[in-house]
């Protein structure tokens, strides 16, 4: 059991890294240009240089939408990372983690909703590029989903030993 919770924790933290990383990082999109290689995200847009994203008027809510989904996924999984370990020691021997397995599925949620919004409106072209595929960022965000939702089952599954 006590391997069980160390492998939670590890993967509960390397979900928090990967997390920041691919909220943080503007490769969500990569393509070239007549100038090289560039690449956008949720914040800036680099090609050779960094700048603001520029979108739309109607494409602003949109990404200010998945921006704040995703930096609530961060926070949640925070959030759950601290209250496993206040209840790794407070909680009584025989008792489930069903509120850091809650909070967790909140951040798989949270993740959910946000990629998704970027996949449907911001994983098309962009002017000026073309060859465009994913970065590694977006499929941080994807696999940080997939991480989030095994963990937060298994917290709800887990007693404390």
């Amino acid at each position: 059991m006590l391997v069980l919770l160390a492998g939670i924790f590890v993967v509960h933290i390397a979900t928090v890294i990967m997390l920041f990383v691919s909220t943080i990082a503007n490769v969500w999109m990569v393509g070239t240009t007549g100038s090289g290689k560039g690449s956008w995200g949720l914040w800036l847009m680099c090609n050779g240089t960094c700048r603001q994203l520029v979108v739309s008027s109607s494409e602003a809510a949109p990404l200010k939408a998945a921006q704040a989904f995703m930096i609530l996924s961060i926070i949640f999984s925070v959030i759950a990372l601290v209250m496993f370990i206040v209840q790794l020691f407070t909680l009584e021997k025989g008792k489930r983690f069903y509120i850091t397995g809650a909070i967790m599925l909140v951040c798989w949620l949270c993740i959910l909703i946000g990629a998704s919004i970027y996949t449907a409106r911001f994983t098309g072209l962009r002017s000026g590029f073309v060859n465009a595929h994913h970065g590694y960022s977006f499929i941080l965000a994807w696999i940080c989903f997939c991480f989030s939702f095994i963990i937060g089952i298994l917290y709800l599954v887990l007693r404390k030993k």
